[in-house]
């Protein structure tokens, strides 16, 4: 949340500056007031009222006011302060050397102006020197200073604001990467050892995942989740969330001969203090650009949320050089990526109808842009969780939108609901698309269901978009808008099909005349809704209607999706519980889909991957007339109801389990995953004790960690496709010694100490 610039003040102009009037000074004191409030919230309170995003724009009109007019900034003005107040409930205690915050940047045009400000203040105070940036990962999470003596920890506090900060020791000694003693020999005198408290991301998801269960709300985000961990007064009560930590710098030290940064980072790790994986030292903008773009695309690819990227100049000597300001040092920034949550109104909770029936509540809210898209409705889940949530229509809402994760509400900022403003969601007792009585699926089923799945619009709207999707048919034309025009068209009266049996049976002449229903638009301003062709062109006198480019490319890719393989099929029926996963089990063991309809129950439980939940599922579904005639419709279209088999491809992984974790250069996850099927293998998602091989990419993250720890052995890339190729190696059931893999560069064992930065 911090943020700052570099003595702002002295880099205005004032050659045609104005005195700023009462207006001017009027928006300064409330703006000022208005960003200690939220710093109290955030830092002290761990219960933020306005995004990150929300309070950096806050903060920079604040730095923008002040270097524009200097004579109005205030002796306690918000940009000379680091973090917040130490709170009451805790000890105060003084750093034995400042903790300050950091610069923001949030574009690369300003941190490229911020590598070249800071290579320049280098030149100019040691000229000929060279600068290495060490560029590491922004956590978010609790910052966090260690005082060890002699290599003992005596002490563990808060930054607080930047000097006085609270004492958690007793909390800290909960974590269990904390080390109470330093390993090895060499220790300083004493040192002060600063890092990031943050809850790992995979055990976040799954305590909200509880609480939500035991009807509490859940937190908002990992950072106030950690901080409020560490903030308990019982130890015990911390002790029994997850924490972890990762050290990342130096304060105040006493007998430590060290040069530089990532220097001191090796001596960390030696001594058993948890060390990042995630960091490099490069020597030109161009890597440091290269390295934010990385972890950009893969940072939900990683143990921690993070939220930045840092860079450091890595020598000390430097750093020295180039000193701090008041609040910030200016030898280092933090590049911040789009957020990922903010706040919002919520305006309404609607529900959607999803292809098997379910009934899922909807968030309606004020569009917001949020990880780099606009958004105006997320997902609830369901009734029980909307009231876990507590959510009320009308409420100030976060919204977190994780990369391609679909939006979720997390929860309500409850310092800023109105009670006469806000009104309850009641769950509807009827399809809203059918008028069906809605029903639980079975009884004590929290989800609730529309029985009427051959007629219900929504229904088969829903079914005909996802059979269309990149895991069944991959029919690009026919996506959300398409799917409405086909099922639920504003004109003709009787939509162009009424079952999705009906899919490959469409012609263009089927499609001349439906139109759906658009916001009209004059110069941009939506001026009333229209009517329009949805599959044709709109047609003049001189030049008839036809179909539009993405109609005929729709036929196009409907004729390729007839022989898309078996397993395909069976994920466009959508029945129940059958996904990727369970389809390829199938067609594998049957084969065709003939096999797999004649198959009894017990046939169909016995198939690795598929058990008793499914095999009901799908005797369940072919035991409806209108089911089995969409099969029979489809392939009498033509649509591939049999796999060939390949003889051509060994069954080399027969009757093994793999699970592929992190990025391959030669495989997407679906092309790993295909390799392994294909050669006879069972392609995993998690790590147990009956996986035979992890093979380990670029991020490997947790999957590794946990292959490692069971003993399993690791392929990297090219031990992956020597497996795909050979099978695994033969070795010698006398030979004690004997390893899985023997030539250099096989693959055999882990992978590299930490991930690869491009």
């Amino acid at each position: 949340m911090t943020t700052g610039t570099e003595d702002a003040a002295q880099t205005a102009g004032s050659g045609d500056r104005q005195p700023p009037g009462d207006e001017l000074r009027a928006e300064y004191a409330q703006l000022a007031e208005e960003v200690r409030a939220h710093r109290t919230a955030y830092y002290q309170d761990a219960a933020p009222t306005i995004s990150d995003a929300e309070f950096d724009t806050l903060f920079r009109r604040l730095e923008e006011l002040e270097a524009l007019h200097p004579e109005i900034v205030a002796n306690d003005s918000p940009t000379q302060e680091v973090g917040g107040e130490v709170s009451a409930a805790f000890a105060p205690v003084d750093h034995l050397a400042r903790m300050y915050s950091l610069e923001d940047v949030f574009s690369l045009d300003e941190l490229k102006a911020w590598l070249d400000r800071a290579a320049a203040g280098v030149e100019q105070r040691s000229p000929g020197a060279t600068v290495a940036w060490l560029t590491e990962l922004k956590i978010d999470g609790l910052a966090v200073n260690l005082l060890y003596r002699d290599g003992e920890l005596v002490r563990a506090a808060t930054r607080g604001d930047g000097v006085t900060g609270e004492d958690i020791t007793h909390n800290v000694l909960t974590i269990a990467s904390v080390p109470k003693r330093l390993a090895g020999t060499g220790h300083p005198e004493e040192v002060e050892i600063r890092g990031e408290v943050f809850f790992p991301t995979r055990e976040f998801a799954q305590l909200n995942e509880r609480m939500v269960a035991a009807g509490k709300a859940p937190f908002a985000n990992p950072r106030n989740a950690a901080a409020g961990s560490l903030r308990q007064k019982d130890p015990a009560m911390t002790a029994e969330r997850p924490l972890d930590m990762y050290v990342h710098g130096i304060g105040a030290r006493t007998g430590l001969a060290a040069e530089t940064q990532s220097e001191t980072y090796d001596l960390l790790k030696a001594w058993g203090l948890p060390t990042s994986p995630y960091y490099r030292v490069l020597a030109t903008q161009d890597e440091v650009v290269d390295f934010i773009g990385h972890y950009g695309e893969h940072r939900h690819d990683l143990l921690h949320e993070i939220d930045g990227i840092v860079v450091k100049v890595d020598s000390f000597a430097l750093q020295r050089a180039l000193g701090h300001t008041s609040r910030v040092p200016r030898w280092s920034v933090a590049y911040k990526y789009p957020p990922e949550e903010v706040n919002t109104r919520l305006l309404d909770i609607l529900v959607n109808v999803g292809r098997t029936g379910r009934v899922t509540p909807f968030g309606l809210m004020e569009p917001v842009k949020v990880a780099g898209s606009t958004v105006g409705m997320a997902t609830l889940h369901n009734q029980e969780v909307v009231k876990a949530k507590g959510v009320m229509i009308g409420d100030i809402v976060v919204l977190r939108k994780a990369g391609d994760v679909i939006p979720e509400i997390v929860g309500p900022v409850m310092a800023l609901r109105d009670p006469e403003k806000v009104r309850a969601f009641v769950m509807p007792t009827e399809c809203p698309s059918c008028g069906t009585p809605l029903q639980p699926a079975k009884e004590g089923d929290v989800d609730i269901r529309c029985p009427n799945a051959r007629s219900c619009p929504s229904q088969l709207r829903e079914r005909v978009f996802h059979l269309a999707g990149r895991g069944a048919f991959d029919i690009e034309a026919l996506g959300w808008e398409a799917a409405i025009a086909l099922t639920q068209p504003a004109e003709p009266a009787v939509p162009p099909i009424t079952t999705e049996a009906e899919i490959f049976d469409l012609t263009p002449e089927k499609l001349a005349d439906v139109k759906i229903e658009r916001d009209k638009k004059v110069k941009g301003v939506v001026t009333g809704r229209e009517l329009v062709p949805y599959f044709y062109s709109k047609g003049t006198a001189k030049k008839p209607s036809e179909p539009s480019a993405t109609t005929r490319k729709l036929f196009t890719e409907l004729e390729k999706a007839k022989k898309q393989p078996l397993w395909r099929v069976l994920v466009a029926l959508s029945i129940r519980h059958v996904g990727p996963t369970a389809s390829r089990a199938l067609a594998t063991a049957f084969g065709s889909m003939d096999r797999i309809r004649a198959a009894s129950e017990e046939e169909l439980a016995h198939v690795d991957g598929v058990g008793p939940t499914i095999a009901v599922a799908l005797k369940e579904w072919f035991a409806e007339d209108w089911h089995r005639e969409i099969v029979d419709r489809w392939a009498a279209a033509g649509v591939r109801m049999q796999d060939d088999v390949d003889e051509s491809t060994p069954r080399t992984l027969e009757g093994l389990t793999v699970v592929v974790t992190g990025s391959l250069e030669q495989y997407n996850r679906d092309e790993a995953k295909e390799a392994i099927i294909t050669r006879g293998g069972k392609a995993a998602g998690s790590v147990s004790k009956n996986t035979s091989y992890v093979v380990a990419g670029e991020n490997a993250g947790t999957k590794l960690e946990k292959a490692e720890a069971l003993g399993i052995p690791v392929l990297d890339e090219e031990g992956f496709i020597a497996l795909l190729e050979n099978g695994p190696p033969i070795s010698d059931p006398d030979d004690e010694d004997a390893e899985v893999a023997t030539e250099p560069g096989s693959g055999a064992g882990t992978g590299p100490d930490t991930p690869e930065a491009p």
